[in-house]
């Protein structure tokens, strides 16, 4: 990569970095300041209240590693829960489903059972000689034959109506045994949805009162740590020269998808959330896509598992980048080596850079 444009995407980077959802309103992206204490010149009067030393970076780094497990962990309890959801809206579905088809099968035995018994009672009063007796007893043996024909006929509508009967009896039984199943399901899948719901609000609960514990100069040194980290991170990637590789363009939906997302930028970040006024990162790219005429799954681990695999180096905007080993997050690729996501929670839909997170792969949902 020629150092000219080496230079142009670092400063591309920068600004995307200040602006992302890693940025504290009111910063902007610096080189890490000296650990520092209030000034000398402060009045050291008793309403200035106690001294503050702001803590080594090393012990602000540890705050970071925990805020980001605490805030991993909410993003794995949130696809388990948005996975739960959607379950819960198929099976309700399928319940339904079942149901009307009970009622059906109920009305059609209905129907049958009054056929048999008019079939019975018309075979009562006919008698129960046998057909031997019947033809010599009878004046005139033609017209009986023409009668046995009949009710050969008849006896083969009865079985069949027989048939018929049976089967629908065994399909009220299959629908049944597949309601009760689909509601064990669904009591299952509420459970699995309390538990996660749970599990969210207790770390996004640690985190924030982790996060209450700082300082407002510990608080505004973090900002910068996790600013850093993410421009290291983007500044290796790009280091790599990936962007003299991807040269893909945007399909027709892929641009809708993007102009989509864009349009989003700034809402906040809700768990559970699939707009139109906020979002999880999952809620935002199956929106996104679902508005450009192609729906696909609910959570990113869905859309990793079900979505076409493609090669970084092929990647086109409307892409979907899958992160971490668990594929607990996912952002939409926008161009020139940014994305657009909805980070977590207490931050906005907002533009960061593609390698600002370990990279698991990338999906295409119109491939």
């Amino acid at each position: 990569m020629g150092t000219g444009k080496r230079g142009l995407i670092r400063v591309a980077v920068t600004v995307v970095c200040a602006v992302t959802v890693l940025a504290v309103p009111g910063t902007v992206f610096a080189a890490p300041s000296p650990t520092s204490s209030p000034s000398a010149s402060a009045s050291p009067s008793a309403s200035a209240g106690p001294s503050v030393t702001l803590a080594p970076d090393k012990d602000l780094e540890a705050v970071q590693a925990k805020l980001d497990e605490l805030y991993h962990d909410a993003a794995v309890a949130t696809d388990a829960y948005n996975a739960a959801e959607e379950a819960a809206q198929k099976q309700s579905a399928e319940i339904v489903g079942l149901a009307k088809k009970i009622v059906q099968g109920q009305q059609k035995l209905d129907e049958l059972k009054a056929r048999a018994g008019r079939a019975a009672a018309a075979q009562y009063r006919t008698g129960g000689l046998p057909d031997t007796a019947e033809l010599l007893l009878s004046d005139n043996p033609s017209e009986f034959l023409d009668g046995a024909g009949r009710v050969l006929q008849g006896e083969r509508a009865t079985k069949g109506l027989i048939r018929e009967l049976t089967q629908t009896q065994q399909d009220l039984k299959q629908y049944a045994a597949d309601a009760a199943d689909q509601w064990n399901r669904l009591e299952a899948g509420r459970k699995a949805k309390a538990a996660a719901k749970k599990k969210i609000t207790q770390r996004i609960a640690a985190a924030e009162k982790l996060q209450s514990r700082l300082q407002k100069k510990q608080k505004e040194r973090l900002a910068e740590l996790e600013r850093e980290t993410a421009y290291q991170a983007q500044t290796a990637w790009l280091d790599t020269g990936i962007l003299d590789e991807i040269h893909s363009k945007a399909s027709a939906a892929g641009k809708k998808a993007v102009a989509f997302a864009t349009a989003q930028l700034g809402k906040p970040y809700v768990w559970g959330a699939e707009g139109p006024d906020s979002y999880d990162c999952s809620g935002l790219t199956s929106q996104a896509w679902a508005s450009a005429g192609q729906p696909i799954p609910r959570t990113s681990e869905e859309q990793w598992k079900q979505l076409k695999h493609i090669d970084v180096k092929d990647m086109r905007p409307g892409d979907l980048i899958i992160y971490f080993d668990d594929a607990s997050h996912v952002a939409m690729y926008v161009g020139d080596g940014a994305i657009i996501q909805a980070p977590r929670p207490g931050r906005t839909v907002s533009i960061g850079g593609a390698g600002s997170m370990p990279i698991l792969g990338v999906v295409r949902p119109d491939a």
